[in-house]
């Protein structure tokens, strides 16, 4: 199995990961509707049966939901994936997520994830926001402190700009930084990605099929039927005048995809896979039968060709916005 080191660590890591968004269920802000817990289980289980090696999840999932449901199903697995999770995003008893990257408040949520995930040391451990941007220096510190005391294996940074990488680099050095990065929101290639690249920071995509848009499963009647608190709902690549540009996208992947024998899922992966800087890509599912549809990422590349054809189709769709 082809894997890439991450960053500064000794993390050797496939391709793909798992994506737990999604298994935090159903009763907070980002909630992508109900989920079955049985269900997340069998689809981390069946993408580590394929050979995928690291989980990543955050406190925030579900409100502590998503932790506790990979917790359980790394019991009895050996050896055990890398598992990477977040924090910096807490909850209040009437479960409003609370910004806070206080030195307290992120040992507190440390302590409360070790204890979900069942794990003794956290892989990877994360600010999943810079915010407040007043206290990035605070939280960052901490993390330090955290690895210091071996309570997480490395640190990096989950949405943070160029400058504030800066800043915590100014104190201790970034393991991997996780922006959003697909073919529907390419934003961290202007900045972010040259910038990690550079530094030899690594990088973890996440949402490389922006929330389910590019797998070529979704329709106009499937966004419609979407249950009320679904997040997708209210954000705006589900809605017009984004949508139709990135239904055209999915069409276009899952032209290249028949090719090879791909998805449009799996090529839209590949993308985000052939830019220098990106280590790997998480990779959401909710059941055991979506496995099959991204599973062939681990190895699948885009050839030049196609990678052409696709930026070509990019470069159609700017000149006409």
């Amino acid at each position: 199995m082809q894997t890439r080191n991450l960053g500064n660590s000794d993390l050797a890591i496939t391709p793909i990961g798992v994506g737990a968004w999604a298994m935090g269920g159903s009763g907070w802000a980002f909630s992508w509707g109900p989920q079955d817990d049985a269900d997340s289980i069998a689809a981390i289980r069946a993408m580590l049966d394929r050979g995928v090696n690291w989980i990543d999840t955050a406190a925030v999932y579900g409100l502590g939901h998503a932790e506790e449901v990979v917790g359980r199903a790394l019991q009895g697995i050996s050896p055990r994936p890398y598992v990477f999770t977040k924090c910096g995003r807490n909850w209040n008893p009437q479960r409003e997520i609370v910004k806070c990257l206080k030195r307290d408040a992120i040992r507190q949520e440390c302590e409360n994830s070790l204890r979900r995930l069942r794990v003794d040391v956290i892989d990877l451990y994360q600010i999943h926001w810079p915010e407040p941007d007043e206290d990035v220096e605070e939280g960052w510190a901490t993390l330090t402190q955290l690895q210091r005391e071996g309570k997480v294996r490395y640190i990096g940074v989950s949405n943070f700009s160029v400058a504030q990488t800066q800043r915590a680099e100014a104190i201790a050095p970034v393991t991997s930084t996780q922006p959003p990065y697909s073919l529907a929101s390419p934003e961290a290639e202007a900045d972010v990605l040259p910038y990690a690249l550079s530094r030899g920071i690594g990088v973890i995509v996440y949402s490389p099929m922006k929330n389910g848009l590019l797998t070529g499963q979704m329709t106009r009647e499937r966004i419609a039927a979407l249950p009320e608190e679904d997040f997708r709902r209210r954000n705006p690549h589900f809605q017009e005048p984004l949508l139709s540009r990135n239904l055209a996208y999915a069409d276009l992947l899952g032209q290249i995809g028949r090719r090879h024998g791909r998805s449009a899922g799996e090529v839209a992966i590949a993308w985000t896979l052939r830019h220098p800087a990106v280590t790997g890509a998480i990779v959401g599912v909710r059941n055991a039968q979506q496995v099959d549809g991204v599973i062939g990422a681990l190895h699948f590349r885009l050839p030049d060709e196609d990678y052409e054809e696709i930026e070509e189709f990019r470069r159609q769709v700017a000149l006409s916005a």
